[in-house]
């Protein structure tokens, strides 16, 4: 019970945040192109990231309404070979800012504040950054249920889990060391949309595309699970409700396309428009990147990634309690949920901040 509250909490918490960063890829890509037109520094190149929020929210609505997990596995792929695009232009254009100068930039202490309690908040913070690197696991189980077999769903998963946590690994650390050493104290918490790079425009314009449809992919990916458990529920609490039940078929005449025929249930449209609406909403309200980022995944880093696959471990091999392998497992566990409370900490404590300086509705990178 208490992994499947924090899973589905997660999963819709990464919602608000792919929200919040895809406004803020869109935002970027209209002040690129503005200052390559106007010049660097125009006063008239800002954007509304409630706006771009707002579209989002309706692109999602749409592809919502698709039937199931199943039916966007081509959105899925188009999603994967896009994060490999923004990854390596992302990595490409910090390898060559860095070559430019020719120096490793920053400290060890990192960036200087103005009071010591700050900087140990920030470092929860980029703690809880971290851990939403590995947000895997909220879908990695969901994933699973939708392969098929043979060869078996856990071996397949356990073969795609050890390719995927090591490319992700070397590439974020590639990326966060280069990053930080072409730029040192002044890394942005976004490189892609916080002020990094403005030329060649077009290559950072084509980054951030990639972002924008990854995100679209990404976002489907994680809101199915919700969609599906809310719809069970429902269908359960009330199975005699026509409203509920009921599918009605929509032709659609074809002049430029084949001529189709549309499934439409009253329930889905409507749970799954408050579900986007709401998610909408609460990015508009919290629009701030790193801080919401970090919360998210010091939420569910423990829960998911250590504790539920740790369990699961002990209890199917047998492990004993008092063995040294158990002892060895729960201090690991312990940590990283010492880890997850920290980072959780941060968090709250960087949108508190922001929530005291910013307005509602206004994208903060």
């Amino acid at each position: 019970m208490l992994c499947g509250c924090a899973q589905y909490v997660n999963l819709w918490g990464t919602l608000v945040g792919y929200t919040i960063t895809a406004s803020a890829s869109m935002i970027a890509v209209k002040r690129v192109n503005c200052f390559h037109r106007e010049g660097y520094g125009a006063g008239d190149c800002g954007a509304s990231g409630s706006t771009y929020m707002v579209v989002f929210g309706l692109f999602q609505l749409l592809l919502s309404q698709l039937p199931s997990l199943h039916n966007i596995a081509w959105l899925s792929v188009v999603a994967v070979a896009t994060s490999f695009g923004y990854s390596f232009i992302s990595l490409g254009l910090c390898a060559a800012k860095w070559a430019s100068h020719g120096d490793v930039r920053g400290t060890l202490a990192g960036a200087s504040v103005d009071a010591p309690r700050e900087k140990e908040f920030n470092v929860l913070l980029a703690l809880g950054n971290m851990a939403f690197s590995y947000t895997f696991a909220d879908v990695l189980i969901e994933i699973q249920d939708t392969l098929r077999s043979p060869p078996a769903e856990n071996k397949t998963m356990k073969r795609a889990s050890f390719y995927g946590l090591s490319m992700t690994t070397v590439f974020y650390l590639l990326l966060g060391c280069t990053g930080y050493a072409a730029f040192g104290n002044d890394a942005p918490g976004n490189i892609l949309t916080g002020f990094a790079f403005y030329e060649p425009f077009w290559l950072v314009d084509l980054a951030n595309i990639c972002v924008i449809v990854h995100l679209i992919g990404a976002y489907q990916v994680f809101a199915q699970p919700i969609f599906a458990r809310l719809e069970s529920y429902v269908a359960c609490q009330w199975p005699d409700a026509k409203f509920i039940n009921a599918t009605y078929y929509v032709r659609l005449p074809g002049r430029w396309w084949p001529a189709t025929t549309v499934a439409v249930a009253p329930l889905k449209l409507v749970l799954r428009t408050i579900i986007i609406m709401f998610t909408t909403l609460v990015a508009m309200l919290l629009p701030f990147f790193n801080a919401v980022l970090g919360l998210i995944g010091a939420l569910g880093f423990w829960p998911l990634s250590v504790y539920f696959p740790v369990s699961m471990h002990v209890a199917r091999l047998g492990i004993r309690r008092g063995e040294p392998r158990w002892w060895s497992l729960q201090a690991m566990s312990f940590v990283c949920f010492l880890i997850s409370i920290a980072a959780s900490i941060g968090s709250v404590q960087d949108i508190v901040h922001n929530l005291k300086a910013a307005a509602p509705f206004k994208t903060v990178n």
